[in-house]
């Protein structure tokens, strides 16, 4: 029965461990931190304790039979040596160390006292880890959390986000003080002092957090920002003034030269280590990829990591007619073949843009992961509060404008809300990213809704609300909405201004457009909106140059969706997580969807100077790159429309902060509609001088 008991509880240690680390480092879902790690520690905990009250009279049994060898041995010696029979040869015993350390990793069945008590305390020590994971929210809970950010920026104004607690009362006021940079590419005011901005209200009602917009700005310009009180005291937080750069007027067609970032899904402290319970890694490796400078020293072990990794080869991609459309594979030959001289030319240094904003595509908060807390306003706000008190995420916010649109789990898991406000737990949960994400991102065209749009220069985002809206996948198929319709004519009608105003379309969707991915993905991303899906798709490819950008898979693609001869092919980049689980050894992408389109193509013919045009079946949706591995990745979009006849967008796919993939898109040029801009004829000398007599010529242009 001992023996049993003892193999039992190895069993039930080595499964407890598994689970516990599958929790902690790799999946952490609600089932398996809820049910599973608790139910097995019990049972181990219940047959580890029946071993060691086991243990009592065993040794007894062990003291009696060595009185008795003992006894036996005196009658022995007392005999004739001759009659005693010769000793049995000695065993040799295999090593102690081996059965040490495979009790204590792999919990073999031991007898001894100190190896079971160890073993104990290691997988106690497991669940306390998981029951710190699970619980470190509500034990820190952020409360007295002070920041500000910038959130949606404009060419003339901007707005800023601030929450500033305070203990003697229900309300209180807080100034913005802000300036022209001196840094500007417009000349500064020679004074440099601080002009009084609006007034932020904050109460607890609204957990001290709101937004304000900053008016009377200039396109292009940089600016600074600190908080005062009523008093025009300066508060001790920021410690430094706040940056930001205004947008450039979309009226002025001098083409645009930026980067921009783009993720999602992140949970602090996951995978998880000790007393990190703030630390959202993925924020860490942006910052240090973003701002190098500031980065820490690399260790020896990085340095020789790095050098010894192969750069990502360059890829091409058209987003051309489907006459011409032309995709390499993803793993192509780059662009330039290395010279064959021994001596290579000097390289000169390229100088990037400047990083102007990162789009976060939901999942900012997991409120049902590894644990939901319930549907009350206060357990959705913890989160929100959790993630700004982050030293991590603080590092980018405080210097990087972020727009924000959500996905389910800033509700919860599959959420559908079929334009249903009053369905719980939409209420709470709204309530709460409004209030840190959504006030700050740029107006909807429709009041109190999600879905935006913005323009960098002559580049157009739309980002989309793809849960508040959608049917259940109850709907019938035919009927099924993932917009709504209001939501749906407004993103027609963007397409529509775009189509001959803009040279780079982006579309921002929380989940995936493609089909490709499965499982649970054929119900929850636009696979489950079919008809819609397909006649979104249609308006798409008369479009030129769209670019769709998604997340929510834990893994990232890039996947080109061919059209009909003619027609404009367009891109999907799907990034995701920045800093959550990835699932290994499962691969849910599909490379290529079973349905085809038929496109034109010119083949040589007989003569030299002459050419046939046959049809071929192509995929209508094709997977360029497949990287589902890491914890941390993101995408960096660097935007370049100078060259109006060679459009480019570079998309660079980061992992664990080391450049994985590369894709070049090549655009068609864009025949704008003669549109002017004030701005373009008035020199900035004079609008300086307006500026001294009061005048803002900011909201002019």
């Amino acid at each position: 029965m001992t023996a049993k008991v003892a193999y039992a509880t190895s069993v039930l240690s080595t499964l407890f461990r598994l689970v516990a680390y599958v929790f902690l480092e790799v999946v952490p879902t609600s089932r398996l931190g809820k049910y599973v790690l608790p139910g097995l520690y019990v049972l181990y905990v219940t047959l580890t304790g029946l071993q060691l009250v086991s243990r009592a009279p065993a040794v007894k049994q062990e003291v009696s039979a060595t009185d008795t060898k003992a006894v036996e041995g005196v009658e022995i010696d007392s005999k004739d040596s001759t009659d005693v029979a010769p000793p049995p040869p000695p065993v040799k015993e295999s090593s102690p160390y081996a059965s040490i350390l495979s009790s204590i990793i792999f919990t073999a069945p031991t007898k001894s006292l100190g190896l079971q008590v160890t073993n104990l305390v290691i997988n106690s020590l497991l669940i306390l880890a998981a029951i710190d994971f699970v619980t470190y929210p509500y034990f820190d809970n952020a409360s007295d959390v002070t920041f500000t950010r910038v959130g949606a920026v404009y060419p003339d104004s901007a707005k800023i986000v601030v929450r500033y607690p305070t203990t003697d009362s229900t309300d209180h006021q807080v100034r913005i003080a802000w300036r022209q940079a001196a840094n500007s590419d417009v000349s500064a005011d020679n004074s440099n002092s601080w002009r009084h901005g609006p007034l932020v209200n904050l109460t607890s009602e609204n957990d001290w957090v709101s937004t304000v917009k900053l008016d009377g700005l200039w396109p292009r310009t940089h600016y600074e920002y600190k908080l005062e009180d009523a008093d025009e005291t300066t508060l001790p937080y920021p410690a430094n003034p706040i940056r930001f750069r205004t947008f450039p007027d979309p009226l002025l067609h001098s083409g645009s030269y930026f980067r921009f970032l783009a993720s999602s899904c992140i949970t602090p402290n996951f995978p998880y280590v000790p007393f990190q319970g703030r630390r959202i890694k993925g924020f860490d490796l942006l910052a240090d990829s973003v701002w190098p400078a500031e980065a820490s020293v690399p260790s020896a072990v990085q340095i020789a990591a790095q050098s010894s990794a192969a750069p990502a080869p360059l890829t091409e991609a058209s987003i051309t007619d489907a006459e011409s459309a032309g995709t390499t594979s993803a793993d192509d030959v780059p662009l330039s073949t290395p010279s064959t001289s021994t001596i290579a030319a000097p390289v000169p240094t390229r100088v990037e843009p400047p990083t102007e904003f990162m789009i976060f595509m939901g999942d900012f908060i997991y409120a049902d992961v590894p644990l939901y807390f319930g549907d009350d306003q206060e357990s959705y706000r913890r989160l929100y509060r959790r993630n700004y008190q982050s030293d991590s995420f603080r590092k980018v916010y405080e210097r990087l404008p972020i727009f924000h649109t959500y996905d389910d789990h800033e509700i919860i898991n599959n959420y559908a809300g079929a334009s249903n406000d009053s369905q719980a737990p939409f209420p709470n949960a709204s309530d709460a990213f409004r209030l840190y994400n959504a006030d700050a991102n740029y107006d909807s065209a429709a009041e109190g809704q999600h879905y935006y749009d913005f323009r960098y220069g002559d580049v157009a985002f739309f980002v989309m609300d793809t849960r508040r809206h959608r049917s259940t996948y109850e709907t019938d198929a035919a009927s099924r909405t993932m917009l709504g319709d209001k939501q749906l004519a407004a993103l027609y009608d963007w397409l529509g201004k775009v189509n001959n105003t803009a040279t780079f379309k982006f579309i921002v969707t929380s989940v995936p457009f493609t089909s490709l991915w499965q499982y649970e993905a054929q119900f929850d991303s636009w696979a489950g909106y079919a008809y819609e899906k397909t006649a979104l798709l249609g308006a798409l490819h008369s479009v030129p140059n769209v670019i769709l950008l998604s997340g929510d898979r834990h893994e990232f693609a890039a996947i080109e969706y061919r059209s009909p001869s003619p027609g404009s092919t367009v891109l999907e980049v799907s990034t995701s997580p920045l800093s959550m689980f990835y699932v290994p050894f499962v691969r849910t992408l599909k490379m290529k969807s079973e349905g085809v389109v038929q496109q034109i193509k010119k083949v040589a013919a007989d003569t030299e100077t002459e050419e046939t045009e046959i049809i071929e079946e192509v995929p209508q949706e094709q997977v360029l790159k497949y990287l589902p591995l890491g914890n941390h990745k993101w995408s960096a979009l660097e935007v370049d429309t100078r060259n109006p006849e060679r459009p480019t967008v570079q998309v660079q796919i980061m992992i664990e902060g080391v450049e994985a993939y590369k894709l070049l898109v090549v655009g068609q040029p864009v025949n704008f509609h003669p549109e002017t801009a004030l701005g373009a004829f008035v020199e900035r000398s004079f609008k300086g001088v307006l500026d001294k007599f009061g005048l803002k010529p900011g909201n002019w242009f």
